[in-house]
């Protein structure tokens, strides 16, 4: 046991990489002795979801950043990697700690393990306690009229804004309480995150992880964005959302300062039919909010669809096609530069999540579980709450689904969202020379147009896959079979 260490709590970080509010912190530091941070790298107990590519990029550069930050205030962030339960017993031998703090989770996989991690540390006879530090509104807080959860987002969301009393957000404090001694430490390079290729390079560039990139964010988007938010979130070609997911999976700032700062900046008054930009992406927020409600309520929803009849869906599980929807090379320009967006960024416009979400599971009949995988190992912001809500929604199936019959058009959903062609240009390069008229369905145009613009079909750039016409009605025939 190390000298010096009574009174002494170890904060056990996970999806709260940040030292303003968080609530377990204050907590740590209102007890009055040494705060001992410590991250331990458990990917085995996140169930069938460890971090993916991308997410394990980020979270590499995300505790450098906390490390940093904690060394700022005096402090240090301990790295160790095991089992949890094994490696918080072994940390409270070795510091003498008495207490164990941490922040709630609320996936499946991670409930299971600090409800047994919290018995067990109590049997032993420590102080435990879980915090809140994701969330406006707990999953357990709400309820419908009878008593049951919701599984419609507008109810949920007037519920909530109405009935949620979001305390201040805890500012950050000044420093916090050291050991004598602090325990030993792993490298943050022996954890393994960062890609052994280059893959990471345009993620890199595009990514400041980490709590200062955070404030960075939600300042311009609050000062620059919000007010053309209802507009711009649906136009991929300009940066018009917040661009705060990432940050706020990571737990680099919390909904509530996010909530607080778009009350000061712009005095939000949810819900509001005329509502301003930025009251329309506070309600975004509380899309986030509903999504962690509807996988603590139905802990099957990562993999099994809520509306149970979809179970009997005939899709058509096809390799080749997914891997050419991965690629981005579908024919279908909107498709194909939101895939790529995806694979150069670590992140893809919501607008185009819908539409390429939409190509694979109705274009292409193939399970909403692929594209989720995918999306799980390639996305910045990949959260298993919106994740598996989000695809659930595009293929009908889940809380508050979009109707199955409703089948994304990427041509016409083009046209509307990518007018001038930006976007597409931006990410299909070899299509930047055709007429805009033309860039959203190529094959329509002529071989003149096709030449001047040096592009030829099933050669510089590919046929489509397959045609939206015969596709849109091979799956409403594929919805009918469950109908019956």
């Amino acid at each position: 046991m190390l000298a010096g260490m009574s009174n002494a709590t170890l904060l056990w970080l996970r999806q709260d990489l940040r030292t303003d509010d968080h609530p377990a912190l204050a907590a740590a530091v209102a007890r009055g002795g040494p705060v001992i941070p410590v991250y331990i790298w458990a990917p085995d107990e996140e169930g069938p979801w460890p971090p993916g590519g991308a997410s394990r990029w980020w979270l590499h550069q995300s505790l450098a950043a906390l490390e940093k930050a904690l060394r700022d205030k005096g402090s240090r962030l301990i790295l160790r990697s095991g089992s949890s339960l094994d490696v918080l017993r072994a940390l409270l031998k070795e510091t003498g700690a008495d207490a164990v703090y941490w922040s709630r989770r609320y996936e499946p996989a991670a409930i299971a393990r600090d409800t047994a991690i919290k018995e067990a540390l109590r049997e032993d006879g420590l102080e435990v306690k879980s915090f809140n530090a994701a969330l406006l509104v707990e999953p357990w807080a709400l309820a419908n009229q009878q008593g049951d959860p919701y599984k419609v987002f507008t109810p949920f969301w007037k519920s909530a804004v109405k009935a949620i009393d979001i305390p201040e957000a805890i500012p950050a404090p000044g420093s916090l309480g050291a050991p004598d001694q602090w325990p030993a430490s792993a490298s943050l390079d022996s954890f393994g995150l960062e890609p052994k290729i280059d893959w990471a390079g345009a993620i890199a560039e595009a990514w400041p992880p980490g709590e200062v990139g955070a404030q960075a964010e939600l300042g311009a988007f609050l000062d620059e964005r919000a007010p053309d938010y209802k507009d711009g979130r649906d136009r991929p070609g300009v940066r018009g959302t917040s661009r705060l997911s990432p940050y706020l999976h990571f737990g680099e700032i919390s909904p509530r300062r996010v909530w607080q700062a778009s009350v000061e900046a712009h005095g939000i008054r949810p819900p509001n039919k005329n509502e301003t930009g930025a009251e329309a992406f506070v309600r975004e927020l509380y899309w986030r909010e509903f999504a962690h409600y509807v996988i603590y309520h139905f802990p099957t929803t990562d993999r099994a669809p809520l509306r149970a009849e979809f179970a009997a869906f005939p899709w058509e599980d096809n390799a080749d096609a997914l891997r050419v929807w991965q690629r981005g090379q579908t024919g279908y320009p909107m498709v194909d530069a939101g895939m790529r967006e995806l694979w150069h960024t670590g992140w893809m416009h919501n607008r185009v999540r819908m539409i390429v979400a939409s190509f694979l599971v109705k274009h292409l009949l193939i399970p909403w579980q692929r594209g989720a995988d995918w999306f799980w190992d390639t996305l910045v912001d990949a959260d298993l709450a919106n994740n598996s809500m989000g695809w659930q929604w595009t293929a009908g199936c889940g809380a508050d689904a979009a109707p199955y019959f409703r089948i994304f058009n990427p041509i016409t959903q083009g046209k509307k969202f990518d007018s001038d062609g930006e976007y597409v240009r931006r990410w299909v390069p070899e299509l930047k020379a055709l007429p805009t008229p033309h860039l959203h369905a190529p094959w329509d145009a002529s071989d003149d147009v096709l030449g001047a613009a040096g592009v030829v079909l099933g050669e510089t750039y590919p046929e489509p896959i397959i045609d939206h016409s015969e596709a849109r009605q091979r799956a409403l025939d594929a919805y009918e079979h469950i109908k019956k």
